[in-house]
């Protein structure tokens, strides 16, 4: 077995930037590269492997030829891929928007909601994201605010720096500000209710469509219980810190900054993305070599044992 480095999937959604270009050395034919689709199995847009004997095949069809060992056995209660893993380029402010969970998805819509997980990769000064309610409302409250365009009056306004992390369960109101640049961990779902855009228009100069009556029956009207935060406290191991960002039914994020090198093992349990934020290193597995640069995604199967990181770097770590 051995790493796979994969090409992400690229959206030119209005509200993103270029940074995931200049800085984090995606290349694409897109003007803008709002969102960059790291680790995906979704028909809306997959991974492409770009090594190895399977160079050029989505990541479901590389998972199809070597058999569904590849994910591990904790993927096995899961149908279909379970997680997706995304860089987002906020220029300007996306919608405020919320997502269902699974049991109301799979009802109404015929697939999975939505859990997530935010880290801020770098923002402007004053830059903010919406993380809830300030207070609790109704939902008649919810429907008039929407309807009378005060919405904003009354969602939870939170202000960023690098490395804040947000967990955001189904249910949630929420929105990145602009001038925001993050990774975002989540269900394999591209399902999303939009009650407020600001007023823009789309590609096809009409207003984007809003899913009101919807986001109404799914939203949590009451301030989110969770704070943001990093669930764990940095842990110093030889060579590097490893510092656990979020865990849930879905994934398990965790952050690694390496200082030197360090030597980590993949189980059966469980394939690891690698999602390189910071530094360029060199992935080192038996006698081969991957050189990793600021950006690249790397999806290391499960069962692949040991590998060794050996230069100075941050990496972005999700198993199941």
């Amino acid at each position: 077995m051995e790493p796979i480095k994969l090409i992400p999937a690229y959206k030119d959604y209005i509200w993103g930037g270029n940074l995931l270009k200049t800085k984090y050395n995606k290349i694409s034919d897109k003007e803008i590269i709002a969102e960059s689709w790291e680790l995906s199995c979704h028909k809306d847009g997959q991974s492409v492997v770009a090594n190895g004997k399977h160079e050029g095949k989505t990541l479901t069809e590389y998972i199809k030829s070597e058999g569904k060992e590849v994910l591990g056995s904790r993927s096995k209660r899961f149908k279909d891929f379970p997680i997706m893993i995304k860089l987002i380029d906020a220029k300007n402010d996306l919608s405020v928007q919320v997502h269902p969970d699974d049991a109301y998805a799979l009802k109404h819509e015929g697939g999975f909601g939505k859990t997530e997980m935010w880290y801020i990769l770098e923002c402007e000064e004053g830059a903010s994201l919406i993380y809830g309610f300030k207070r609790s409302i109704s939902k008649e409250e919810f429907a008039e605010r929407i309807k009378e365009n005060t919405l904003m009056e009354v969602v939870n306004k939170v202000p960023v720096k690098k490395g804040d992390v947000f967990f955001i369960n189904a249910g949630i109101l929420h929105a990145i500000g602009k001038g925001i640049v993050l990774a975002e961990v989540q269900q394999n779902s591209n399902l999303t209710y939009r009650v407020y855009d600001y007023g823009r228009l789309g590609a096809d100069n009409k207003p984007r469509d809003l899913h009101i009556e919807k986001a109404i029956e799914v939203t949590n009207l009451n301030p989110a219980t969770r704070r943001p935060g990093a669930m764990g406290q940095p842990e110093d191991n030889e060579g590097f810190t490893r510092t656990l960002l979020s865990q849930c039914d879905y994934f398990q994020t965790e952050i690694i900054e390496v200082k030197t090198k360090a030597l980590f093992n993949v189980n059966d349990e469980s394939f690891v993305s690698i999602l390189c934020l910071e530094g360029d290193t060199e992935i080192v597995y038996g006698k081969d070599i991957m050189c990793v640069q600021r950006g690249d995604s790397i999806f290391l199967p499960a069962g692949m044992g040991k590998y060794e990181i050996t230069k100075p770097c941050t990496l972005l770590v999700t198993r199941v």
